[in-house]
């Protein structure tokens, strides 16, 4: 059932994402072929298969693929905790990778959680696991959050 928003009501970071998303992803998660799994508070979960086209030259995952992920999931998991009218973005990403994945459609689950939000700093971190609940990578991320004024 789609997310609606009253028309003089401003909408938390959570709505925003739930009103924009309703189950499918927009932009570069489009372009990936991610899909939405959990929108909530402080957390977010994406999931994606992989392809052959998401190949690095030794023939695995290139790990721009597991970063955008993670960038992703860590960003909008600071974005559903933020309230109306604020936004963020990125100032730093950490992302370890530690072990490979096959491009044989083998499907991938990102985790992103919210650990602080401060008036103007926000912390996050996210993992990335295959079907097997294997640790792929993990990241941290740091957020800076525009207040309105």
């Amino acid at each position: 059932m789609p997310t609606v928003i009253e028309e003089d009501a401003v909408p938390t970071g959570l709505d925003q994402l739930k009103a924009l998303l309703d189950g499918r992803v927009t932009g570069i998660g489009s372009l990936l072929g991610m899909t939405v799994e959990t929108l909530e508070p402080g957390r977010v979960v994406f999931t994606l298969r992989t392809r052959p086209d998401f190949g690095n030259p030794l023939g695995t995952l290139h790990g721009g693929v597991c970063s955008t992920l993670l960038d992703s999931a860590m960003g909008c998991a600071v974005h559903t905790s933020l309230p109306d009218g604020a936004g963020y973005t990125t100032l730093e990403l950490k992302v370890n990778f530690v072990r490979p994945v096959r491009l044989d459609g083998v499907g991938l689950r990102c985790e992103g959680t919210t650990i602080h939000l401060g008036g103007r700093i926000a912390t996050t971190e996210g993992r990335v696991t295959d079907e097997e609940g294997r640790l792929v990578a993990h990241g941290t991320s740091t957020c800076m959050v525009f207040r309105p004024a």
